[in-house]
């Protein structure tokens, strides 16, 4: 039975620890949702950007040996 009363004590102080959270607004949260998909996107084209480079590299190197 200490189990069951652990979890249900566990869950009874997530949920005060919850009410105490200040949660972000409507516009917060579509504010830092675009900035993160613009940092994706950037993130994205680096990668592809620098894959590009050193596949070409890697192909000049493939060619010559």
């Amino acid at each position: 039975m200490s189990l069951f009363n652990n979890a249900i004590q566990f869950f009874k102080e997530a949920y005060v620890e919850l009410t105490k959270v200040t949660w972000l607004g409507k516009k917060e949260v579509i504010a830092t949702t675009i900035v993160v998909i613009i940092f994706i996107i950037i993130l994205a084209l680096f990668v592809s950007f620098v894959d590009l480079i050193l596949s070409t590299i890697l192909g000049i190197i493939m060619k010559l040996g």
